[in-house]
């Protein structure tokens, strides 16, 4: 008999198994017979009740699904449920992360449930036929990430829809009814928060909490970015009062508790434009001939109390963020820029480190840890303390000077400057040696008018003034870890740890670095930490350089705050704290509490408590890191509108199907170049090569090569630039001769 394919039922159940295991999921305890599935499938005749019986018996046999009576079933949720993070790509399917996870659990559009970039999720994966790679389902979210959204309202007769699609990874427009509108009008930038999101809605319902103003303007999109990563710009009104009536007064009875250290030569070196100056140095000759360095820190902790509303204040924002055009502070100004700014000519409470440094190699000899008193002899620029080390004399030009007036500094402070930068040299030159990593990338900076526009750009690198900071903040910072690590018993202490890098990000790296000539050696950890150390020294200045050092530092794991010490791996230190910077960073002001805590004998504090406080720390880092990047692209484009017509050379930075990245040489702005809109050939992606290559030409253009580009389109509200390709390097410099 010929083998026919029966014809199936025409009642057929359509992704009947998903069907089955969204019923039993909805409620994991409860079983289910076939009949109480159909009613729940609203089928009731017997080809259906039969396909169900048949699902149910495979189900079974695929351990999907347990029969725990006779003919009752229940979902089997131990082998299939995971948790983790959502990470959503821009067309609307996504990625969960789960830890310990070695392959990402891909979530199609249609099985999200509600789920938004971010959130928590609880997911059921089932293995998909022809590929190997997990596919699942959301079927719960945990834990929002946000419930903030920043977007366009677009107004309808008798409600709204707040449009988020420019802001990142949102998938879906949210509903706002009428009566939680607001004073929000059609086409503003709206912060809106969700409340709901009912069964059987497309989108999430929602109400405007704030207007931010029309989309384009220099303070919305400065706000919208601050609302897009639930970043405050304004202190509550009961926190400023607090921080306004605390006794900022130098007492006699305080300056007897602590270290008397006024009448030691202190200075701060800070960038020119900073307004709070959390860190001075002071320096003297001791008998012995070796020398005594104070790092003195601002005494924070001394004014935010924990318990407080400052404190608590302080704790949410957890770092201060800087923007391109303003600084959104930790502590009111009061505080930050007042009674805990170690300004000049100026009593101040301070904690301090002070070392006892062998005069010819550096060597810590003696340590000592405290709360101290100060008094700041003077303030210099970065500029002003370089002109001192390079012209080894104390006249510092009008030009350079920050009063805009020439004068000539005191010998001691000459002298202290320069024996400063030459114990740093040593310091430094040592850390290399130890397997530190070198890391000198170019910081992009703008030049704003009075109404905040750009109109330059200049490039800042660091020299040797700022290298004398970083090195004696590293000591102490270093020091102060190993003051608290080496204690026996352990105690609960704040580090600032950095694992080693991604082997798969080294080889990408290689990868890279090879296409522009450069040879990496990863044999083991010297070698590793030489090759790149080598590499970020070789690019210094080249046209590649800046995608080089974005690269290398993208190879590294990212630096968090943790009470579980793995030590820092860029650094080569085995323990690492953050002690200098309390006026802008949580952490450093709970290192000063422990600190003190221990230096009073205290007992260990409570880990799971500080390990929770780390971690938030590191959350909000992350954050304000991600804001001041927006801002900077922010400003990037905005300065890319006022130069539409002119053309510049740049460097491809990355490649990918869609189109080229090309980063302009001249100031550091990266823009798209679409492969569709590429004149005169078709483009197809190779991956294999990093390149793009012309179907009738053969042309190759792959990264690192050098093109000249015009901006096609600066879209403000998005911070994207699009180029039009000019031709690359070689083809536009023929024709112009």
């Amino acid at each position: 008999m010929p083998n026919k394919k029966r014809r199936r039922p025409t009642t057929q159940i359509a992704d009947l198994s998903q069907k089955i295991l969204k019923i039993l999921k909805r409620e994991p305890g409860k079983l289910f017979n076939h009949k109480q599935i159909a009613a729940k499938l609203q089928v009731d005749d017997p080809n259906s009740r039969n396909e169900i019986v048949k699902e149910l018996s495979q189900l079974t046999a695929k351990k999907h699904v347990e029969e725990k009576e006779r003919g009752k079933f229940s979902f089997n949720a131990s082998s299939h449920y995971h948790t983790g993070k959502l990470d959503c790509t821009s067309k609307g399917d996504g990625y969960v992360i789960v830890e310990g996870m070695e392959q990402d659990i891909y979530i199609p559009k249609n099985n999200m449930n509600k789920a938004l970039n971010g959130d928590t999720v609880k997911v059921y994966v089932y293995k998909q036929r022809r590929s190997k790679k997990h596919e699942g389902e959301i079927v719960e979210v945990i834990e929002r990430k946000t419930e903030e959204f920043v977007g366009v309202i677009q107004m309808q007769k008798s409600f709204a829809f707040v449009n988020t699609s420019a802001e990142g990874k949102m998938r879906t427009d949210i509903f706002v009814p009428k009566n939680k509108i607001g004073d929000a009008k059609d086409g503003e930038k709206v912060l809106v928060k969700i409340e709901d999101w009912p069964e059987k809605a497309d989108s999430p319902f929602g109400r405007v909490i704030q207007v931010l103003g029309m989309p384009g303007e220099h303070n919305t999109e400065i706000h919208s970015i601050l609302a897009q990563y639930g970043l405050p710009h304004d202190f509550p009104k009961e926190v400023e009062e607090y921080a306004n009536n605390i006794d900022t007064s130098i007492k006699e009875e305080e300056i007897k508790k602590r270290r008397d250290m006024r009448d030691v030569l202190t200075f701060t070196i800070d960038p020119k434009d900073a307004k709070d100056f959390d860190d001075a140095l002071s320096f003297q000759k001791l008998e012995n001939g070796n020398y005594e360095v104070g790092i003195h820190i601002a005494d924070v902790s001394h004014y935010v109390v924990p318990g407080t509303i400052l404190d608590d204040e302080a704790y949410e924002r957890a770092t201060s963020v800087y923007l391109v055009d303003r600084v959104v502070p930790m502590l009111p100004e009061i505080l930050s820029n007042n009674a805990c700014s170690l300004r000049p000519n100026e009593e101040k409470y301070t904690f301090s480190a002070v070392f006892e440094l062998d005069k010819s190699s550096g060597k810590v000899l003696n340590q000592w840890f405290g709360r101290t008193v100060t008094y700041s002899d003077a303030r210099f620029a970065y500029e002003e303390a370089q002109q001192i080390i390079e012209t080894r004399e104390g006249n510092i030009p009008a030009e350079v000077s920050i009063t805009g007036k020439e004068y000539t500094s005191p010998d001691s402070i000459v002298e202290a400057t320069l024996e400063l930068d030459r114990l740093a040299k040593i310091m430094r030159k040592q850390r290399m040696k130890n397997g530190a990593i070198s890391f000198d990338k170019v910081e992009v900076k703008f030049n704003l008018d009075e109404d905040n526009e750009p109109v330059g750009v200049f490039f800042k690198s660091s020299k040797d003034a700022n290298k004398l900071i970083e090195e004696f903040m590293l000591l102490a910072n270093k020091k102060v870890a190993e003051f608290i690590g080496n204690q026996s018993p352990k105690k609960t202490f704040v580090y600032r740890i950095h694992d080693e890098p991604n082997d798969e990000k080294l080889a990408a790296l290689q990868t890279i670095a090879g296409r522009f000539g450069y040879k990496m050696n990863y044999k083991d950890r010297k070698s590793t930490t030489a090759s790149l150390n080598n590499l970020l020294s070789d690019v210094a200045g080249k046209k590649e350089q800046n995608l080089i050092d974005t690269l290398t530092i993208r190879t590294m794991s990212k630096a968090v705050y943790s009470t579980d010490n793995i030590g820092h791996y860029g650094l080569a230190f085995d323990y690492y704290s953050h002690f200098t910077s309390p006026i802008r960073r949580y952490p450093d002001v709970m290192v000063h509490r422990l600190l003190q805590h221990y230096l009073d004998q205290g007992k260990s504090a409570n880990e799971e408590e500080y390990e929770q406080k780390c971690k938030h720390s590191s959350d909000m880092e992350y954050l304000a890191t991600s804001a001041e990047r927006d801002s900077i692209k922010y400003m990037q484009v905005k300065f890319m509108q006022d130069h539409k017509d002119e053309i510049f050379l740049g460097v491809i930075s990355g490649v990918t199907e869609w189109g080229i990245y090309v980063e302009i040489i001249d100031n550091k702005c990266e823009g798209m170049i679409r492969l569709r809109d590429i004149k005169g050939d078709h483009y197809d992606f190779d991956q294999e090569q990093y390149a793009i290559v012309g179907r009738k030409s053969k042309q190759t253009i792959t990264l690192g090569d050098e093109v000249y580009v015009k901006v096609k389109e600066a879209d403000l509200v998005k911070k994207h630039l699009d180029f039009t390709l000019i031709g690359t390097k070689a083809e536009y410099e023929s024709k112009a001769k």
